[in-house]
């Protein structure tokens, strides 16, 4: 059954990134609508078909555990630029999440160049994004914290040639994001037909 365009429009026009304070506190979103999100983002684009995208969900508990190994790593390896507010900002913000889902790229041996395995990573975070708005849920993709701290990596079953790309904040929508704002894309496009 073909879909609606305009829906399919409407649904990417109006997508937004929905920041932690705007959730709805103590809202946690079934399991079973995190596997959806996971699914759809699992039929991303890939050259080679090297799917190599890994999730890791953080939730209840487990939402303190990453904020506990991210505030610490970060406190272990920040030196002189060590900023007790960031350090703060880590420790509080993952458990006012419903569910942090953290965006990891794996390697293969052989496989196409790393920046195509990047593309396909981002490729499921914009299906996992999409999916997350068709269900009225709000999330952002974060690349912050500890995301390009070498020694995180591990933590997120990650292996040396492999890269952590960020996390998925996810959560129920309490106040909506603004209106977006882009300039025409035909100031972005040359079209050639000869």
């Amino acid at each position: 059954m073909p879909l609606d365009p305009q829906q399919f429009n409407e649904l990417i026009r109006t997508r937004r990134s929905v920041f932690v304070p705007q959730f709805e506190p103590g809202k946690i979103i079934p399991d079973d609508i995190i596997w959806q999100l996971l699914e759809n983002a699992n039929w991303a684009p890939t050259h080679k078909r090297t799917e190599p995208w890994r999730f890791t969900v953080f939730t209840g508990a487990g939402l303190h555990k990453l904020a506990d190994f991210q505030a610490t790593l970060y406190k272990e390896t920040a030196g002189f630029k060590f900023n007790e507010s960031k350090y703060e900002k880590l420790r509080a913000l993952p458990p006012q999440c419903s569910h942090i889902i953290a965006l990891g790229m794996a390697r293969s041996p052989g496989g196409p160049p790393e920046i195509e395995e990047v593309e396909a990573v981002a490729c499921a975070v914009q299906n996992l994004a999409l999916s997350a708005h068709a269900y009225g849920l709000g999330g952002f993709w974060s690349s912050g914290g500890v995301t390009y701290t070498e020694a995180a990596k591990a933590f997120f079953g990650l292996g040396p040639e492999d890269k952590l790309l960020g996390f998925f904040n996810l959560g129920y929508v309490r106040t909506p994001g603004s209106a977006g704002k882009r300039g025409p894309v035909q100031a972005k496009t040359r079209w050639v037909a000869e």
